[in-house]
């Protein structure tokens, strides 16, 4: 039988749906697609945040109305709107087809990590990209990207793990890119892209485990904190390499690409697009943070360079005081969150921005939060209950776009499936995390639902 999927878009700021929310509501406007193996019928919907101010309503209807909507709207004409410079106020409900070709094409560009990474532990270039970054994208199937790779980024967590991933052993995590003049001109702005993966190595995995908040000690704020386990993949470093730390890399190519193209291309627009999936989520979020805390997002005549976050299956990374800051800074995040994967509700399942009452005051700024916007999908696979975090399906979803409406029965029968399939999960991890570290390709599909179902990680090495 085949499953059922639904996208359903918010476009409210910083409205967060957390463990307990309530069901999506149902769309008039519906779409057909395909996701894994499963025939699905995805829905879009939106629903705007309670207490919404008259004059906001106001504003995004003008937005609305100004905004075109058709096929033919450029990207070039709407880059800013695209890129979050109005919250993507009114692109969301529905959501704007240029919204859904970039967002889905971003998610392409942090599937090309995927594609190319060396998962072969007999292999030389274990944990490595496979090709030289000249032609990375090209054996990725992504030849006509419009991207040109210009360093390869590699974290080294600094946490004890079995094995050959352990401590100290620097991963290929993702690539910086700058745009082509041909990909520029349709972009309407030369585009600084960095792609991140998600979690795959077992080093990878036990920091992800390490869900304290710390003080980020990225400035001199002591009441921003974010995860342990996010912080100690961005900042440590792979001893006397002298490569780096994951952030020494990003800060030093991110700003030199900045300076560079500014310098000879004066007048030409520019966009910092941090795009990432699940860990590589939290490590663009902290980057943005970053960058523009440090006013690195500036070019070479002192003009801001607007950064923004397509986080895909992405979890929470900091506390209140984290989130409030990245608005200061001006960094946009679109947050693409599947309903029903689990990594998108952690860390933070207990303590987070929806928790009220006694245990809100007992946990003060201690309590998770999302940051951004959020761009509700709901889809999955009894077949591939995996899948709910896997990102090619996240890219399917939101590729889907057709006539024709979703019956009130096909949307019964996903809720009735929804509602039991983190049980199910866990029981299908349970079975399957022996030979997933067996063979690391099958690692690659539910390390992120391992990760974030909370499962004991010393018991996943040792079989106990």
């Amino acid at each position: 039988m085949p499953s059922s999927a639904t996208i359903q878009p918010r476009c409210t700021q910083h409205q967060v749906w957390s463990p307990g929310r309530p069901e999506p509501s149902r769309a008039s406007f519906a779409s057909a697609a395909t996701v894994n193996e499963a025939a699905t019928s995805p829905s879009i919907s939106a629903r705007a945040g309670a207490g919404a101010r008259a004059s906001a309503l106001v504003a995004s209807a003008a937005r609305r109305t100004s905004t075109p909507r058709s096929r033919t709207a450029s990207v070039a004409n709407m880059w800013r709107q695209v890129q979050g410079s109005h919250d993507w106020d009114g692109l969301l409900q529905p959501l704007h087809p240029v919204v859904r070709d970039e967002v889905a094409r971003y998610g392409e560009l942090v599937g090309a990590c995927y594609k190319v990474l060396d998962v072969d532990p007999s292999s030389a270039r274990y944990m490595c990209c496979k090709h030289a970054k000249e032609r990375v994208l090209e054996e990725a199937g992504m030849a006509r990207a419009g991207y040109e790779v210009t360093r390869y980024i590699y974290a080294t967590p600094d946490v004890a793990a079995p094995s050959t991933s352990g401590r100290g052993r620097a991963s290929w995590v993702g690539y910086v890119a700058v745009s082509t003049d041909e990909m520029t001109q349709r972009l309407g702005r030369r585009d600084v892209l960095v792609s991140l993966r998600g979690t795959v190595t077992r080093a990878e995995w036990a920091a992800n485990l390490m869900s304290a908040l710390e003080p980020a000690r990225l400035d001199a704020r002591p009441d921003v904190k974010v995860e342990a386990g996010f912080l100690n993949l961005y900042t440590s470093s792979p001893g006397a390499s002298g490569m780096g730390s994951c952030r020494d890399q990003l800060l030093r190519e991110v700003s030199r690409v900045i300076k560079s193209f500014s310098v000879d291309r004066p007048r030409e627009d520019m966009s910092v697009t941090l795009a990432g999936h699940s860990m590589g989520s939290a490590l663009a979020m902290l980057l943005g943070y970053d960058l523009s805390q440090l006013g690195l997002n500036r070019d070479a005549s002192g003009r801001r360079v607007p950064v923004t976050v397509f986080s895909f299956g992405g979890p929470r990374v900091g506390n209140a005081a984290f989130k409030d800051r990245c608005d200061e800074l001006g960094v946009k995040v679109l947050r693409v969150a599947n309903v029903r994967d689990p990594v998108t509700l952690l860390p933070g399942a207990l303590f987070n921005e929806d928790t009220r009452g006694f245990l809100a005051s007992w946990a003060a700024g201690d309590r998770y939060t999302h940051v951004g916007v959020e761009l509700a999908l709901d889809f999955l696979s009894l077949r591939d209950l995996g899948s709910v975090h896997d990102l090619g399906a996240y890219v399917s979803s939101i590729k889907a776009e057709a006539g024709g409406k979703v019956s009130k029965s096909d949307n019964a029968v996903a809720d009735s499936r929804g509602a039991t399939v983190l049980a199910k999960a866990m029981e299908f991890v349970g079975r399957q995390r022996a030979a997933a570290f067996a063979r690391p390709e099958a690692a690659l599909g539910i390390g992120g639902v391992v990760q974030s179902l909370g499962l004991d990680i010393a018991s996943c090495f040792t079989g106990h």
